[in-house]
C-alpha cells in the first residue's frame, strides 16, 4: 500500500469516527431535553455517554479493520520463518547423523531429528499457506 493512500485512509477513517461520535453525541443531547423531567439528569447524561462510547467505538473498529487484516498476514509470515528456523536446525542435526539411520548408534537420534525437522517444515509451510490465503 502507498504512503498515499494508507494516509487518506487513516483521514478518512478518523474524519467518519469524528462525525460519528458528534452526530451521537447531537442526538443522545436533543433526546435527553424531550425526555420526561421524571428521570434524573444523571441516567440521561450516562445513556448519551454510552451511545457516544459505542459510536466512538464503532468508529475506531472500522477504521482499525484494514490493520488488522494486513497484521494477521505479517504475523502469520513472521511464525512461519520462526518455524523454518527450526526446520533448519534439526534438519542440520539429521544430516549430521544421517550415516547412522538404519543400525548405526545413533539411529533413535536421526529418526527424532528427521521427525521434528518434518512437523516444522508442515507448520512453516502451513503458516505461509494460510497468509497467501487470506
Amino acid at each position: 500500500m502507498k504512503p498515499q493512500n494508507i494516509g487518506r485512509t487513516l483521514g478518512i477513517g478518523l474524519r467518519v469516527a469524528g462525525r460519528i461520535a458528534g452526530q451521537c453525541v447531537a442526538a443522545g443531547a436533543q433526546a435527553a431535553s424531550n425526555e420526561p423531567a421524571s428521570q434524573p439528569a444523571s441516567r440521561t447524561a450516562g445513556k448519551v455517554a454510552g451511545r457516544a462510547t459505542r459510536s466512538f467505538g464503532r468508529g475506531i473498529g472500522g477504521f482499525l479493520r484494514p490493520f488488522s487484516r494486513v497484521g494477521g498476514i505479517l504475523m502469520l509470515e513472521v511464525t512461519g520463518v520462526f518455524f523454518f528456523l527450526f526446520v533448519v536446525v534439526f534438519a542440520r542435526f539429521a544430516w549430521i547423523t544421517r550415516m547412522d539411520y538404519a543400525h548405526g548408534p545413533n539411529h533413535l537420534r536421526f529418526l527424532v531429528y528427521s521427525g521434528v525437522a518434518l512437523v516444522f517444515l508442515y507448520l512453516t509451510v502451513s503458516s505461509f499457506w494460510r497468509a497467501r490465503r487470506k
